[in-house]
């Protein structure tokens, strides 16, 4: 039996939260409020594919670009304006972590997870 693809899974303090950064992000439907309390959330696009979010006390974000407390993995989002893309997640909560390479910007979600704009 071969696996399907499930989904990605983010861990964070709180997963409506950052499960509604995403969703606006990319304008996706907003996640179903949980009736688990809260514990775990997902997003899910219009083509089916889907990313969760679960709680996990004392989360730690990740230190980027150092590796002290490494990123394990990071979204690549695609767009065709890096400015108007960047303007986009700052006024949604993101913080910008690098903007010198010309066809890619890193950011940070509202709990510390590195993301990536690119228009390459």
């Amino acid at each position: 039996m071969v696996p399907t693809f499930g989904c990605v899974v983010l861990d964070c303090p709180d997963p409506l939260g950052l499960a509604n950064f995403y969703a606006a992000v990319l304008d996706w439907p907003e996640p179903e409020v949980p009736v688990d309390g809260g514990h775990w959330v997902t997003v899910t696009g219009p083509a089916g594919v889907k990313i969760a979010f679960q709680r996990v006390e004392n989360y730690r974000a990740p230190e980027w670009p150092s590796q002290t407390v490494p990123q394990q993995f990071h979204l690549d989002l695609d767009v065709k304006d890096l400015d108007a893309g960047q303007e986009r997640v700052l006024g949604l909560g993101a913080k910008l972590l690098d903007d010198t390479p010309e066809t890619f910007r890193v950011f940070a979600d509202p709990v510390g997870h590195p993301f990536c704009l690119c228009a390459c």
